[in-house]
């Protein structure tokens, strides 16, 4: 499935997620927000779309590069983490709302069908931030919850976007 935001507050998967593929990866493509700084995030849900609520228990860390190559780091991220949060985990990081800068990455899920474990996900992302740096996250966790996880919600901590999402199932 694709789904294309033009000025969007959100794009949700309501649909397609289920016990057909043991996986689901989502690839995210050129997200440009509206707002300078917003961070792209993603929330699933157990009640086909009703609710994006679910807990998860997260951790972050991320290398970056200045375009001046004045400075770089690798770190751990905790104010990217949730601890049984419920609310929306961040996929790419303080976006530019510079005509040319946007982000982009995957978000996979695994066996979001399971009435018996937690929804592990892994995310990869990398975006032109404000600084203006290249900043490349790596983010994981679970959703705890045994309930399937049957619709996802991807929006901007704050304003509208544009780009693109694509759902692939996996074997």
């Amino acid at each position: 499935a694709t789904q294309t935001a033009s000025g969007s507050a959100n794009l949700s998967f309501t649909s397609g997620i289920d016990s057909t593929y043991d996986s689901y990866v989502f690839k995210f493509y050129n997200i440009h927000p509206a707002t300078n700084g917003t961070f792209f995030q993603f929330n699933m849900s157990t009640d086909s779309g009703s609710n994006y609520n679910v807990a998860k228990t997260t951790t972050a860390f991320y290398a970056y590069h200045t375009e001046s190559g004045s400075a770089s780091a690798l770190t751990y991220d905790a104010g990217q983490d949730l601890a049984q949060g419920t609310g929306f985990q961040n996929l790419l990081y303080a976006i530019s709302s510079d005509n040319d800068s946007a982000g982009s990455g995957e978000l996979s899920i695994y066996s979001p069908s399971s009435d018996t474990f937690v929804k592990h996900f892994l995310a990869t992302s990398n975006t032109a931030a404000t600084t203006p740096y290249t900043i490349n996250f790596r983010y994981a966790g679970y959703g705890n919850t045994t309930s399937a996880v049957n619709a996802i919600r991807f929006q901007m901590s704050s304003g509208n976007f544009d780009g693109v999402i694509k759902l692939y199932g996996v074997s």
